[in-house]
């Protein structure tokens, strides 16, 4: 079992991560948050009536993770597609304002730009609307992407593949993108097919419980489902996120490496894949080894969900927990 890191080493190992080039590809959306308190019901149906009080808008999906890569000092491309359409225009200036290189974010006629609208009053949900396509891309579409795939990794560190399951990831998509020297898939169990001879999948538990066919009732059938997928994509790792159980990474040698969780107060578990997919990311293509990338990935994870709405970890965020989790074991004051 590799020894649990430092807060002086997680320091300067994110320090190293920084500047690392990452192309990622996938299903972009914007996420619109409309915050309000409800005080009453509806004389219309019997719904609540949200008096508004702010309305914002985050990258959502592949866009996520873009954002987090940036947080973490990151050099980031992007290929995936948008709709001819004011939203799709929003996306681009987002990217812009994040300083996302997005000239591989290529406009598909027959799409809108996917949107998730979602209401939020005390700190609930309240209610969803998606405006999206699910379509398979058209054969044209896929021959640019593939292109802007091709170019985009020449000189990358690593690539992240997203997957939203919006019909963007296809196969010779993926091909296109293991010519980096890293590879790290977010697989829909539905494609996880599509995802052989990455480096790395992070699926959640119930996304490797369908993927892998084996349903994870305890850590038996949890390895099962982790050595399953391993063999079926023929990749180097599989890192299984457990939510409020931790992680477990499991390695084609046969290792295995288990991090408890370490959130201390969780407001919204929205995007936390992303964070952990970002992370992890960047810390392989920094050459830092596995299970030292999961420990980062995980209090990654676990500072994004201490906020409210899709959110990053930054650097001094991830130690800062570190030290309050070293704290804590000590039994000294935070």
């Amino acid at each position: 079992m590799a020894e649990l890191i430092a807060a002086p080493r997680a320091t300067e190992l994110l320090a190293r991560m920084s500047g690392r080039r990452v192309v990622v590809i996938g299903d972009v959306m914007i996420d619109e948050w409309i915050w309000g308190d409800v005080t009453r019901i509806s004389p219309e149906a019997p719904v609540p009536v949200v008096a508004v009080r702010d309305h914002s808008f985050t990258l959502g999906g592949a866009g996520n993770v873009a954002n987090n890569l940036r947080a973490l000092g990151a050099r980031v491309a992007f290929v995936g597609g948008i709709g001819n359409d004011s939203e799709g225009a929003r996306l681009r200036a987002m990217f812009d304002d994040l300083g996302v290189d997005a000239r591989g974010l290529l406009t598909l006629a027959d799409r809108p730009t996917t949107r998730k609208t979602r209401v939020v009053a005390h700190n609930q949900q309240v209610v969803r609307a998606d405006w999206e396509s699910t379509a398979a891309l058209r054969d044209d579409d896929r021959r640019r992407i593939v292109e802007q795939v091709q170019a985009a990794v020449r000189d990358a560190d690593a690539v992240v593949l997203s997957d939203y399951a919006k019909g963007f990831l296809h196969r010779e998509i993926v091909e296109a993108a293991l010519a980096a020297p890293v590879v790290v898939a977010d697989p829909k169990p539905a494609n996880v097919a599509l995802f052989s001879g990455v480096t790395c999948i992070a699926p959640n538990a119930g996304e490797a419980s369908r993927a892998s066919g084996i349903a994870i009732v305890d850590d038996g059938s949890l390895e099962q489902a982790g050595r399953a997928l391993l063999q079926s994509l023929g990749c180097r790792y599989v890192l299984i996120t457990k939510g409020e159980h931790g992680m477990s990474l499991f390695g084609a040698n046969g290792e295995r490496f288990d991090v408890p969780a370490v959130a201390r107060t969780v407001y919204d578990v929205s995007g936390a894949g992303d964070t952990v997919v970002a992370v992890l990311t960047l810390a392989l293509a920094a050459k830092i080894p596995a299970e030292t990338a999961t420990q980062l990935a995980n209090f990654a994870a676990g500072a994004v969900v201490e906020k409210l709405g899709t959110a990053t970890a930054t650097p001094r965020e991830i130690v800062e927990l570190m030290e309050h989790d070293r704290n804590a074991e000590r039994g000294a004051p935070s």
